[in-house]
């Protein structure tokens, strides 16, 4: 058995606490709950990254009651649209009873889903056209919360609709106040199955935590509601969910949850996690003595009183760099390097990280803004953003408008399109699947700007970098053992593993080295560098005949140089400075290559 974290510590000594405590007694007006034994205590708390902590009796079944309200008026929302169920029940706390008569004469409805007049015009609207397809769908609706079926508790369904006289009262004076449409016995009969379905601690937080992870259980992956809902459930569980108990309860513990006279209290923390307690003995509102005392001591210990806790929007920049610090994997020519270096600042990077939401995006929009009056190209990384929600899309739209209109160049590098800003409907052209790609854009674009006639020549024999410092003769002897080669677009020209027999220079186009990396989520392909005109590769075939460490494919069209080692090797035995030049020139490379990753690692590490 594992090693119980902080959270399943801290759990064992609540469980421990909370048991002492004698307040409250079962429930006595439906029989079967006044059976519970009043010493069971569980806690469970679920994240929605999917750890579940658990203590005390977590996994003993009891019947879901009028926790069940939130869920199906959830699922009236996302069937009807806010509209429809507006009209049938309202969101108003009541200040009444779970189970007052009391309804909202002027509006014509129930004052809210959370108190049992609300919970019967809320079972009506169940999807389904007759009470069999109506009770699977209930069922399907709370084993999608839970994440498994959830067993209906018979006998305790049947004690309801034995002993729900006041309910029947309820139902019956909403029908005429023309409330309700159907047959009050049919919506009774679903509403009192609602209730029944049995559940532990566990699946209760479980439950709780698929409203907190925006609709998706995090146990199963499988969403239960639309995100769009989420945040109307949760409102009105915060205002109403504890019936008359409600405000002090926003007062003290500061959460959106819901009872139930079972003995249940769900509470949620929005986007981290719920915490479910079952204690049978309830106080005179209707909720667990024992759960109340135990949320308000969770909601002190950790601080998660939804107005005592929020982000901090400073953080949203995790660092900013300049073309110098950082650069493409695109390898350069001196002549490119030197421009780069020269002209770097004219490209400006900011990488982005964790959650974005107003106030967050208008901090780094306004730093953004800054670095756009001082830059050319203004790169926005968002691998590292976790989360964003409708206000910090509407500002980054708006702002890539602005942009654009004022002829600034904005980039998105990383903005997967089933990520959390995957919709923001930019233009072609600004978004890239990587960080390098925008990069080599950017660069592409400033050389181009830079270098006479705005595009780089074909080089000469004589130019070649690896072949610096040779004299006209031996330059002209390597000429001569080269075979000139042409490769499509998507061709590969070497595969890792293969044989090293040959080592190549670009001519014209660019070529991609790669590799295949194994991740947490399966084998992706890593781009290690561009190799453009001029550029050499293969050289280990030179240095040690080894094979192919990574693959090189083709950009576009590709026009190169390739040499055979057996030539190189044979004509080095009578001109030895050949060989030698070409190797000085290898280490020179990588060398230098190797100061470029330094700095780059340097800067990233600030």
């Amino acid at each position: 058995m594992g090693m119980d974290g902080p959270i399943g510590d801290f759990l064992k000594t609540l469980h421990a606490e909370i048991g002492a405590i004698t307040d409250g007694a079962p429930a006595s007006y439906i029989p079967e709950l006044a059976k519970a034994d009043p010493n069971l205590c569980g806690i469970a708390v679920a994240t929605v990254d999917g750890a579940v902590h658990v203590a005390g009796d977590w996994d003993h079944p009891f019947t879901i009651q009028s926790i069940s309200k939130a869920f199906v008026y959830g699922h009236a929302l996302e069937v009807h649209g806010r509209e429809r169920v507006l009209r049938q029940v309202g969101v108003e706390p009541s200040g009444d009873s779970f189970n007052s008569i009391a309804l909202d004469t002027v509006n014509k409805r129930p004052f809210n889903p959370m108190v049992n007049s609300g919970a019967i015009a809320t079972a009506e609207l169940i999807a389904g056209t007759d009470a069999g397809e109506r009770q699977a769908n209930l069922a399907t609706l709370l084993a999608r919360f839970a994440g498994r079926p959830l067993p209906l508790d018979e006998a305790t369904y049947l004690s309801e609709k034995a002993t729900g006289h006041r309910n029947r009262a309820i139902a019956w004076m909403m029908l005429s106040a023309g409330m309700i449409e159907r047959d009050p016995e049919d919506v009774l009969d679903l509403y009192f199955r609602q209730c029944s379905y049995n559940v532990t601690a566990r699946d209760l937080a479980i439950m709780g935590a698929t409203l907190a992870n925006d609709g998706v259980n995090p146990i199963t992956g499988d969403r239960a509601l639309d995100a769009e809902y989420c945040p109307d459930v949760l409102t009105v569980m915060l205002s109403c969910g504890m019936y008359n108990y409600a405000g002090q309860w926003a007062y003290e513990v500061g959460l959106p949850a819901k009872s139930g006279v079972s003995g249940g209290i769900l509470a949620v923390i929005p986007g981290q996690a719920a915490i479910a307690i079952f204690s049978p003995p309830i106080d005179a509102n209707g909720n667990s003595a024992r759960a109340l005392a135990a949320c308000k001591r969770i909601a002190e210990r950790f601080g998660l009183h939804l107005f005592r806790t929020h982000p901090d929007p400073r953080g949203v920049i995790r660092y900013e760099l300049d073309g110098r610090q950082v650069r493409s994997k695109r390898t350069r020519s001196l002549r490119e390097l030197e421009i780069l270096f020269r002209a770097g600042p004219r490209i400006r990077l900011i990488a982005v990280q964790d959650a974005l939401y107003f106030g967050s995006t208008d901090r780094l929009l306004r730093r953004a803004a800054e670095l756009a009056e001082q830059a050319d190209y203004l790169i926005l990384d968002m691998r590292r953003v976790s989360r964003a929600d409708a206000a910090s899309r509407a500002l980054l739209a708006q702002f890539h408008a602005r942009m654009q209109a004022a002829g600034d160049r904005l980039i998105f590098a990383n903005l997967d399109a089933d990520g959390p800003l995957g919709d923001l409907g930019l233009g072609a052209g600004t978004i890239f699947e990587s960080r390098d790609r925008a990069l080599e854009y950017c660069e592409d674009r400033l050389i181009a700007e830079i270098l006479p006639g705005g595009e780089v020549c074909e080089p000469r024999f004589a130019d070649f970098e690896l072949f610096r410092g040779l004299d006209t003769a031996d330059l002209a002897r390597l000429e001569a053992i080269a075979a000139r080669l042409s490769f499509a677009a998507g061709a590969t020209i070497a595969r890792e593993g293969a044989e090293g027999d040959r080592f190549f220079v670009l001519v014209s186009g660019h070529a991609s080295v790669s590799a295949e990396v194994a991740t947490p989520t399966g084998l992706k392909t890593v781009r290690f560098s561009v190799l453009g005109a001029g550029q050499s590769f293969g050289e280990r075939a030179l240095i040690d005949g080894g094979p192919r460490t990574a693959d090189v494919i083709a950009d576009g069209p590709v026009e190169l140089l390739a040499f055979r080692v057996a030539d190189v090797e044979a004509l080095a035995a009578g001109h030895p400075a050949i060989l030698i030049r070409l190797l000085a020139n290898m280490a020179g490379e990588l060398s230098e290559r190797l100061q470029v990753a330094n700095a780059e690692i340097r800067a990233l590490e600030r």
